[in-house]
């Protein structure tokens, strides 16, 4: 039987699908200290990758990011979602065919984004009961948790909850609106109450990093239920986006440390998503690991970077995968020799620059769109910054961090072979 210490309590993972067993996944995952437990957590899942990989000549990633719509009751502050239109969706019949070639090929995590997911709650629940051995996941501002979804989650058991939070009461409802710190408290209450292992999932700014990355917050959340939790550096994304809650270098590392600490001195699994590259091997995005479908249907390299060359209603999930963008943006990866900058939208702006020239990809973004060049510009002066902290911060970590990398991208060297290699000998 597997288990996970949660609040210093020894807790049994049941066999998948469960949503638990999603919790004990992602810790293994990310402190995974060696290639070789890299290479045999969860079942032989990085084997069967490679062996996938191999098969369709193309990079297959872990997890498949959706955007079932566009459409969201909130309008928090900083985020692009707002600007959004809010009639884009994707129809459960289109939901369903993804999922379906997704399975096919060989992705197993579906985790859901937006606008706000549960905008669509009825038909994510009929997804999770169609896709029995598929694990579901929707990043939601909680709002529209109620009990009778709860049960259904409880009964499913292949569906997750990460909600969204900012810290504090004051914080949280600065950016989100008046009372809804309230409504997420009570959503974890309601989750809680029915043994379900959810996550918090925080994005840290400029004005809220230091409560983030406090005790008396992580403390907190645990003690509400969470299980492990997300955070996000706040990006900006979209030529309005508010370039004062960017977190300088320094606020940076202070959360990137912080965190750590707090993870090993807990046996807690925190994904810091901008600070964790010496766990995740570096950037994951274009199919390396995951690949985001916004609810237009732009097949993107992550949720976060908003330039595509394919479309989910036009080609098939594999074809979009193989695309002549995500192509150039693996072959470029890694984007840097420190996994601490592993981004090349905020850590190495010039290369989101290289790739969406190479890849001939179009902005995605709704209403405020903007060339690679005027992001990278953006972000230029900070990740300037950020390279001279990251390369204190990286010389200073454990030797099994740095002697890892090495020896990943031999191993991502090798897998590049399998996949995109491979599909460029055969049209020689």
């Amino acid at each position: 039987m597997r288990h996970l210490i949660i609040n210093g309590e020894k807790k049994k993972i049941p066999p998948f699908p469960h949503h638990k067993y999603y919790a004990y996944c992602s810790r293994k995952f990310f402190m995974a200290k060696s290639i070789l437990s890299h290479m045999v957590m969860h079942r032989f899942i990085t084997i069967k990758e490679l062996f996938n990989g191999w098969r369709y000549k193309a990079f297959i990633p872990r997890v498949l990011l959706i955007d079932p719509t566009s459409a969201c009751n909130l309008k928090c502050k900083g985020c692009w979602a707002a600007d959004y239109s809010r009639q884009d969706h994707l129809s459960f019949e289109k939901l369903d065919d993804i999922v379906t070639q997704a399975r096919k090929i060989g992705i197993g995590d579906i985790l859901m984004t937006g606008g706000e997911p549960l905008m669509r709650k009825n038909d994510i629940l009929k997804l999770c009961e169609k896709h029995r051995k598929t694990t579901f996941a929707a990043f939601t501002n909680a709002t529209m948790i109620d009990e009778e979804f709860a049960d259904e989650m409880a009964r499913l058991g292949n569906l997750n909850m990460f909600l969204s939070i900012e810290g504090t009461r004051e914080e949280t409802d600065f950016r989100r609106g008046q009372g809804v710190y309230d409504k997420v408290i009570q959503a974890m209450d309601i989750l809680k109450s029915r043994d379900i292992g959810f996550a918090f999932s925080a994005c840290y700014h400029s004005k809220n990093y230091k409560t983030i990355a406090s005790d008396e917050f992580l403390d907190y959340m645990r003690e509400k239920g969470c299980w492990f939790g997300w955070l996000f550096n706040y990006v900006p994304v979209g030529s309005d986006a508010d370039l004062e809650l960017t977190c300088n270098a320094e606020q940076r590392a202070y959360v990137q440390q912080k965190i750590s600490n707090y993870c090993i001195k807990h046996q807690f699994t925190i994904v810091d998503f901008w600070n964790n590259g010496h766990m995740a091997f570096g950037c994951l995005a274009a199919g390396n690991g995951f690949v985001h479908i916004n609810s237009k249907g732009d097949v993107e390299p992550c949720a976060f970077c908003h330039y595509s060359d394919s479309n989910i209603y036009e080609m098939s999930l594999l074809d979009a995968l193989r695309s002549p963008f995500f192509t150039a943006f693996r072959k470029a990866q890694p984007f840097s020799n420190n996994p601490l900058r592993a981004c090349p939208m905020v850590d190495v702006p010039e290369g989101i620059v290289k790739v969406v020239s190479e890849g001939n990809a179009h902005s995605t973004h709704y209403n405020c769109p903007e060339s690679a060049e005027t992001l990278s510009k953006k972000n230029t002066k900070r990740a300037e910054e950020w390279k001279i902290k990251a390369d204190e911060l990286y010389k200073s970590m454990p030797l099994y961090n740095q002697k890892n990398f090495p020896v990943f991208l031999k191993y991502h060297s090798f897998k590049k072979r399998m996949s995109d290699g491979r599909r460029n000998q055969k049209n020689v």
